[in-house]
Parts: C-alpha cells; sequence; structure tokens
C-alpha cells in the first residue's frame, strides 16, 4: 500500500478546492493546478470538517475492520493539523 507524504486535511482540501475550480468537476479553469495549488488552503476548514466526520465509521466500516484503529488514524490526521507552536 502507498503512503502519502502529505497531510489528509491538505489532500482533502485539495480535492475540495479542485472541485470547485478544475473543469473536470463543477468549476470552469481547464488548467487548474496552479490555482489549486494557491487556493486549497481555502478549503482547510472544510477538510477539517471532512476528517472530524470520519472520527466514526458506518456499521459496515467498523463491521470491516478494527474501529480503535480507525479512530487512533483519524485523530492522528487531525492532530497533525493544528498550527506547530514556537
Amino acid at each position: 500500500m502507498d503512503v502519502s507524504v502529505t497531510p489528509l486535511v491538505e489532500r482533502i482540501a485539495r480535492v475540495l478546492a479542485g472541485q470547485r475550480i478544475s473543469a473536470n468537476a463543477t468549476g470552469q479553469e481547464e488548467s487548474a493546478a496552479k490555482l489549486i495549488d494557491l487556493k486549497w488552503p481555502d478549503y482547510r476548514d472544510d477538510a477539517l470538517a471532512v476528517l472530524r466526520t470520519l472520527r466514526e465509521p458506518s456499521e459496515a466500516m467498523a463491521a470491516a475492520g478494527d474501529v480503535a484503529v480507525w479512530e487512533r488514524m483519524v485523530l492522528v490526521a487531525l492532530d497533525e493539523a493544528k498550527p506547530e507552536v514556537a
């Protein structure tokens, strides 16, 4: 299984930005990559909301795997998204 080096919150925010910006989705930009690079932070709060929702798996998801591991992984993704304190 591949492992991403990009934090999950950023990946979700980029998908949300792409959905709204790219002509390949519901947006109008034919070449959206540079604009998505610029705009994804604007979708960070939406991405955090998605992650908070994912803390609780559905019944089918729970039946397929370890609920405690799932929750820990999502909580780590949320913790990873917190701003660093200097």
